[in-house]
């Protein structure tokens, strides 16, 4: 599978990564050895890069992560994580070295490492973008070799672009997808100047783009796409890419339809691997036949001029105006 640079690290990192809160919570139940042969069905197609947070079912998808990587031995896959949303209360003063201190050492608990290869700020509140403080701490960690590197990971262009301006950041995970595509904006040309990573998450608006969904589609009570539908728990955009689930429904049939034969899941992730600036897409998976197929991606041809037009017509039809100012 190609890979690419991630930021200023030295690492790199293949263009399709696996994004880990399905092994943890939040999607239904997923049991301890689906989320193994999960894990091992994408590290065998050639994914390097497994994206995790401290939060993910309490700490459950790192702790996974660390037991299948001990089971395989060998070399270790690129293992970014996220810290932060353990804040409590959740507000920017929270966010003191001692507690980032904590939250670190617990993930490097979970993960059964010595120094953590990304800790990325999980989408904190948006006064911590700015917070010198902060990035002081982190240059810490990387001093004393609990972490690598770090990064960021944003609800909005402008907390992105925000980040941008403290030289220490070397990822930026933001959402994109082709029902999100303001980033293509201002976000990733920034960022490329600056020669930070682009990790591009929620590729699939939590699953509106793989056409499956219909209006009538139930979802668990324990699944975010059923009790955060309207941001009761986090920020809406995580969920359906903050599409309403009819409109988003409805245009994800158009784009079924301009797939062709193909797997709208995998043209999805195509369209955001061909976008300048990415370094790798995110996508989870709860099954192996998920895996398989993300994987898969990295492989399919370049969609067309002509696509790519037709693309951000839907998007500029359907979608638009319902995400384009707020994030």
């Amino acid at each position: 599978m190609e890979s690419r640079p991630l930021g200023r690290t030295g690492a790199s990192v293949s263009v399709v990564g696996l994004g880990t809160w399905q092994l943890g919570a939040d999607w239904g139940d997923v049991d301890d050895a689906t989320a193994a042969a999960v894990l091992g069905t994408a590290l065998d197609a050639g994914v390097t890069l497994l994206d995790t947070a401290d939060v993910y079912g309490d700490g459950r998808s790192e702790q996974r992560i660390a037991a299948v990587l001990a089971d395989r031995g060998g070399q270790r896959p690129f293992v970014a994580t996220k810290a932060g949303r353990r804040a409590d209360p959740f507000v920017a003063e929270t966010y003191t070295p001692e507690n980032l201190r904590a939250w670190v050492d617990r993930s490097r608990r979970n993960l059964a490492v010595d120094t953590l290869d990304l800790v990325q700020l999980h989408c904190p509140p948006p006064a911590v973008y700015s917070d010198q403080r902060v990035y002081d701490t982190l240059d810490g960690f990387v001093a004393d070799g609990s972490i690598a590197a770090y990064g960021v990971s944003v609800e909005t262009v402008a907390e992105g672009l925000t980040a941008l301006q403290h030289e220490g950041v070397q990822s930026i995970q933001v959402i994109l997808n082709v029902f999100r595509r303001k980033p293509l904006e201002e976000l990733l040309p920034a960022a490329a100047a600056a020669q930070v990573g682009i990790l591009a998450r929620v590729p699939l608006a939590s699953g509106l783009l793989t056409g499956r969904f219909t209006e009538d589609t139930t979802f668990g009570a324990d699944d975010h796409r059923q009790f955060n539908r309207n941001g009761e728990a986090f920020d809406v955009g995580e969920t359906f890419a903050g599409v309403p689930y009819e409109v988003g429904v409805a245009a994800a049939r158009e784009f079924v339809e301009l797939c062709g034969d193909r797997t709208p899941a995998q043209v999805a992730l195509r369209w955001i691997i061909q976008q300048d600036g990415v370094t790798a897409v995110i996508p989870g998976a709860s099954s192996v036949r998920q895996a398989e197929g993300n994987a898969a991606a990295a492989d399919l041809a370049p969609l067309t001029d002509t696509e790519l037009a037709d693309l951000e017509r839907l998007y500029d039809e359907r979608i638009r105006a319902h995400v384009h100012s707020r994030w």
